[in-house]
C-alpha cells in the first residue's frame, strides 16, 4: 500500500473492509496512526490482539459489546454516523479484545502506537463535546470524542466531522507536517468518509478531497470520495473536503505523531483569509 487515496475495497485485510495499518502503508515517514472499518452480521463476534497500539472502538452503524482486560463494554451505538455521535470503547495496548454484536453493524477500530498503557474505558455519547465551527459554507459539526484535550489517550487523536450539503471543511487548508514547539505538531493524518444518499431520491453522494504539496515533492492530490473511501496525510495542506449539493459528508479522522507528543497544533495555508472560516 504506497497509494494516498484508498478507494473502497482496495485496502480490505480479512474481516476488514479497510486496514490502515502503520506498518502496511508503504509511505516512508508514516509511523503511528492505523484505522480498521469492521463488519459484523448479526450474532457474530470478532477477535483482535491490540500489540503496541491503543484503539478506540466506535460503532458507525448498530450497536457491540467490547470486552478487553477483563472487563466488559456495552456499547448503544447509532442508526448511523449522520444520526448523532456515539459512544465508544477505549481498548488499551498489549491486550487481546473481542467485539460482538447481536443485530450486526460496522464499527471504526481507531488506533495509534502508544508508549503507555491506560485502562479500558467507556466513553458515553452524551459526555462527546460538540463543536460548531466555521460560519455560512464552511460551516461544520466536529464531534470531538477523543481529541487532544478532551478524551484520556497516549497517542491516539480521533474526531468526526459532519459537513452539510454542498458546503466546505477543512476549510481554510491548513498542515500539521513538522514540528515546530508551540506552533505546529507533526501528525499522521487518516480521513475515512461516507456520504448520505440524497433525502428525496436516495441516489448515492460523493464529494472531493485536496492536499497540496507544502514542499516540493510533497503530497498533491486531488480525489472524488465516496463511502468507504479513505485518504491518508502523511504531509501537505489538507483542505478543502467538498460535500456534494444535497448530500451530507461525514468523515472520521484519525492522527497520530512520531514525536511521542500528544497535541493537535496546526498551521493555516497563508494565501487563504481565516476569518470566520475556521
Amino acid at each position: 500500500m504506497t497509494n494516498t487515496y484508498l478507494r473502497n475495497g482496495t485496502a480490505s485485510d480479512g474481516p476488514y473492509a479497510l486496514a490502515v495499518d502503520p506498518d502496511r502503508t508503504g509511505l516512508p515517514t508514516w509511523s503511528r496512526p492505523a484505522l480498521r472499518i469492521l463488519e459484523l452480521a448479526p450474532g457474530t463476534t470478532h477477535a483482535f490482539d491490540t500489540g503496541e497500539s491503543e484503539w478506540i472502538v466506535l460503532p458507525l452503524t448498530g450497536g457491540c459489546s467490547v470486552t478487553a482486560d477483563g472487563r466488559m463494554i456495552e456499547l448503544a451505538g447509532r442508526k448511523d454516523v449522520f444520526s448523532g455521535a456515539s459512544d465508544f470503547a477505549y481498548v488499551p495496548r498489549d491486550t487481546r479484545a473481542e467485539i460482538a454484536s447481536g443485530a450486526g453493524g460496522r464499527f471504526a477500530l481507531a488506533g495509534a502506537k502508544c508508549g503507555r498503557r491506560l485502562p479500558a474505558r467507556h466513553g458515553p455519547a452524551p459526555e462527546v463535546p460538540i463543536e460548531e465551527r466555521g460560519a455560512g459554507i464552511s460551516a461544520r459539526t466536529v464531534r470531538n470524542f477523543a481529541a487532544a484535550d478532551t478524551f484520556d489517550c497516549d497517542q491516539l487523536i480521533a474526531v468526526e466531522v459532519i459537513t452539510p450539503g454542498g458546503n466546505w471543511s477543512s476549510y481554510p487548508p491548513h498542515k500539521h507536517d513538522e514540528h515546530r514547539p508551540g506552533t505546529e505538531t507533526r501528525l499522521d493524518e487518516i480521513y475515512y468518509y461516507e456520504i448520505a444518499p440524497h433525502p428525496a431520491t436516495g441516489i448515492p453522494g460523493y464529494g472531493y478531497q485536496r492536499v497540496s504539496p507544502s514542499r516540493p515533492g510533497g503530497t498533491d492530490l486531488l480525489a472524488e470520495v465516496r463511502t468507504g473511501d479513505a485518504v491518508l496525510v502523511p504531509d501537505g495542506w489538507h483542505g478543502p473536503s467538498i460535500a456534494q449539493p444535497g448530500h451530507t459528508m461525514y468523515y472520521l479522522n484519525v492522527m497520530a505523531g512520531p514525536g511521542g507528543t500528544r497535541d493537535w497544533k496546526i498551521t493555516f495555508h497563508p494565501d487563504h483569509a481565516t476569518e470566520g472560516y475556521r
